[in-house]
């Protein structure tokens, strides 16, 4: 079994921050059987099944979101600003957590993706971003973070004229990362999952994009004394470039949490194996990865997160003989799969 499990005042002032909270329950850990005898193998696979986070299709960001739109209410804001990929499961989250709450959202999309498909400008997350009546800007560059949050500042300056009081999510990495604490919060669920369950687990496999889930998780497990790996799949730059991110909001969160940092470097594990071709796009791992958890496990993976990490956990089991315990965080993306049809076909 994985180590006892500390109590909350290891984790600081974390129950003491806002939070609105957007789901209910707890997302379940599940055997992955099916492929376990698909790829004969003797390890244990389980899932983290974070996509059954409820609001709008589910995902890592609901948690995340928990502590954003927590400190939006608390400033009594009335608009939420928000900027990513056009695909993003991020601003379309933000936008459904804006409604649950009563609030309106601006979302801009960026140009980060290079894609002719037609769908993917309309399909998938956008579809769900103009249903739930989001009001729409663009920004035309897809990786200038300081530009693109700037350009919500102007956004939220002139909602100020008009009455409104905006929120703003940022994108840059200089601002304090309180999605993150969403997955701390994640890890002491997790590991008493684990404990209720009688699941020992040598090795957690995450995507690492932002960073804030996989720096989340790592944080909270660690702060809880749990010296399971965590492995970050790069979904979108390279593991020496992440490296430096994760780094950042490990002590980044500890100085939100007003505790000691408990992760060391040799703590942050970095994969950009399955990176290729870029970010948003899908290599042929990822595609075949995608495709055989659905026809296993019935398991909807994404293209540019979900498809990628899975693919990094396939290659992880594979190689390893040992009966080892595999964990796979499960961190949603669902619609964004409606606009990579022509990629999955």
């Amino acid at each position: 079994m994985n180590s006892t499990i500390k109590s909350a005042k290891d984790l600081g002032r974390l129950y003491d921050l806002p939070r609105a909270r957007l789901f209910t329950g707890t997302p379940p850990i599940e055997a992955m059987h099916n492929l376990e005898k698909t790829l004969s193998t003797s390890c244990n696979l389980f899932i983290k099944r974070d996509d059954c986070t409820e609001l709008a299709f589910g995902g890592n960001k609901v948690r995340q979101l928990e502590f954003y739109l927590g400190e939006a209410v608390a400033r009594q804001a009335n608009t939420i600003l928000i900027t990513g990929a056009v695909q993003s499961n991020f601003v379309r989250l933000a936008a459904a957590g804006a409604r649950k709450l009563g609030m309106d959202c601006h979302i801009q999309l960026e140009e980060r993706v290079k894609k002719n498909n037609p769908d993917y400008y309309k399909s998938g997350n956008v579809f769900l971003d103009h249903l739930l009546g989001a009001t729409m800007h663009s920004y035309p560059e897809g990786e200038d973070e300081h530009g693109a949050d700037q350009q919500l500042k102007t956004i939220a300056e002139e909602l100020r004229l008009n009455g409104k009081i905006p929120y703003i999510i940022p994108l840059s990495p200089n601002h304090l990362p309180l999605g993150a604490l969403g997955y701390v919060v994640a890890a002491q669920e997790i590991l008493e999952q684990l404990y209720a369950q009688q699941i020992s687990i040598d090795e957690i496999i995450v995507a690492s994009g932002s960073g804030a889930t996989h720096s989340g998780l790592l944080f909270g497990l660690r702060a809880l004394g749990s010296n399971i790996k965590v492995r970050g799949i790069c979904v979108r730059r390279a593991a020496t470039d992440q490296m430096s991110r994760i780094t950042d909001k490990c002590r980044k969160i500890s100085t939100m949490l007003d505790i000691k940092n408990p992760v060391v470097k040799s703590d942050i594990i970095l994969d950009d194996t399955f990176l290729a071709p870029g970010y948003g796009q899908a290599g042929k791992d990822c595609v075949e990865a995608i495709k055989l958890c659905a026809r296993t496990e019935a398991l909807i993976l994404d293209p540019t997160y979900t498809g990628k990490t899975m693919a990094g956990f396939i290659h992880r089991v594979k190689s390893l003989n040992a009966g080892q315990s595999f964990l796979f965080i499960h961190t949603g993306g669902t619609p964004a799969i409606f606009a990579y049809m022509d990629d999955l076909a």
